[in-house]
């Protein structure tokens, strides 16, 4: 079976097949960096590490280029407030985001482009833009991009001109000719800092978000390539956007692929820095291990919205932790994945249906019942193998499961005497709340007419 992508593009589930044969070229929209990265950036940057492995065990080679966004509105807000330059917030953030990503098992991209290196392509592509008759100049000093002339914009979205302008008012102020036109130059204000303005062609300025990843994909990847990706937030406008610039400036089809992870939710609202409800992914890391967190994010498929909460990232440490006790229970071989093998086979059927995780993870669960049953170290090697290529079970098993385990002997039978007041006050709740806890923490009990006692829960 080959493999196969949904693409957003055309909403529909497509054979992959790389422009260059045996070369997959892939952009991802990165961070701004203007905060700590949240567990919703976690989310799209372990999928598309997910899939960026996947390709190269599927013999590809990869190019994968993940910008840095460094100049922006935020940032600039940020660096204000702060009292620091831009490029001393900037660099901090790079670093955190990179001590997080790391921890997380995220491999570094072959480049990391930073938006104020690639300046001077974005203002060739805007000049482009311009002599094409797509941009226009303002008298604020802003060039903005003319979407009406624009024939294929809204392919992206699926949205008609006229739905995109439902509800939308021509801003008097910000010489737009319409209100769906967007900026690719913004005007230097003086109220801004000095680090924050180039000279150009235009007038001194910087540039606007959507114009900094066109230039750098085509730059960095060509005026064509294989895979665009990114948060579901993304697709409108900025990826919209982003293809009516560099398909107007080119004459190209932009990517051939788009792929859009699904949200992360907290009480079905998305999780964002907007909104105020999101979680660090370093502060998580103060409660959860960073194996625990990514295969917490692996299980679900990357389209799929998936709520966070601690119960969750409970549930993903003690699927974890059975996984973990499968490796201790045979020490695995250093193994060559046979594809052949049934379990590899339903393992790469998954994964080469748009990268199936949930199905995948399902293989790892039922290997691991016959490594348990069997203590075969082929087997055990097998499912290290496996798991390797979704980015977990590389540590060592024992010292996994000590270092998760957080009760001791003395705390374990602590719980299990509490569980036995409630159940003779018939509490049969609480009762049910510590097995169910216990079992989170990979504890399960066993009663017997000679009382209760306990295991490692398989």
């Amino acid at each position: 079976m080959s493999l196969r992508i949904y693409n957003t593009l055309s909403r529909a589930v497509e054979k992959f097949t790389p422009l260059d044969a045996g070369h997959v070229r892939m952009y991802v929209c990165g961070m701004t960096v203007f905060d700590y990265c949240h567990v919703g950036h976690a989310r799209s940057n372990v999928a598309f590490d997910v899939v960026q492995r996947w390709l190269k065990v599927s013999g590809y080679k990869v190019t994968h280029i993940r910008n840095i966004t460094d100049i922006d509105d935020k940032i600039i807000k940020r660096a204000v407030e702060n009292g620091e330059s831009i490029r001393a917030l900037t660099n901090r953030m790079v670093d955190a985001m990179h001590e997080d990503f790391d921890a997380l098992g995220i491999a570094r991209p072959t480049s990391e482009p930073r938006a104020t290196e690639f300046v001077p392509q974005m203002l060739h592509m805007i000049g482009v833009l311009e002599e094409k008759g797509l941009a226009y100049r303002t008298s604020h000093g802003d060039v903005n991009y003319a979407v009406r002339k624009f024939p294929g914009y809204g392919k992206l979205s699926g949205k008609s001109l006229d739905e995109l302008h439902a509800g939308e008012r021509v801003a008097v102020l910000d010489g737009k000719e319409d209100p769906l036109d967007f900026v690719l130059w913004k005007g230097a204000k003086a109220s801004e800092p000095a680090d924050v303005k180039w000279d150009s062609a235009f007038g001194p300025g910087r540039p606007g978000w959507h114009i900094e990843c066109s230039a750098m994909a085509c730059q960095m990847l060509g005026d064509s390539f294989d895979i665009h990706a990114g948060g579901a937030d993304l697709q409108f406008p900025h990826h919209e956007n982003e293809i009516a610039q560099s398909e107007g400036a080119t004459g190209q089809k932009f990517a051939q692929f788009w792929m859009h992870n699904g949200f992360i939710n907290i009480d079905n609202e998305k999780m964002s820095k907007s909104l105020g409800n999101f979680f660090t992914i370093r502060d998580v890391l103060k409660s959860f291990d960073a194996e625990t967190v990514r295969f917490y994010l692996v299980r679900s498929h990357y389209r799929t919205s998936l709520n966070y909460s601690d119960q969750n990232l409970n549930d993903a440490r003690s699927g974890l932790k059975r996984l973990y006790t499968a490796l201790q229970a045979a020490t695995p071989t250093n193994v060559q994945i046979d594809w052949a093998n049934s379990h590899a086979a339903r393992f790469k059927a998954a994964m080469d249906e748009d990268f199936g995780t949930p199905e995948a993870v399902a293989v790892l669960f039922d290997l691991a019942g016959e490594v348990n049953r069997s203590k075969s170290a082929e087997q055990a090697g097998l499912l290290k193998a496996l798991g390797g290529i979704l980015g977990i079970l590389q540590n060592d098993p024992v010292a996994y499961l000590q270092a998760g385990a957080g009760l001791d002997e003395v705390a374990i039978q602590a719980h299990i005497q509490a569980r036995a007041n409630a159940k003779a006050a018939k509490n049969f709740a609480e009762a049910d709340r510590i097995r169910k806890f216990l079992l989170e923490q990979g504890i399960e009990l066993k009663d017997s007419a000679s009382g209760t006692t306990w295991e490692a829960a398989q």
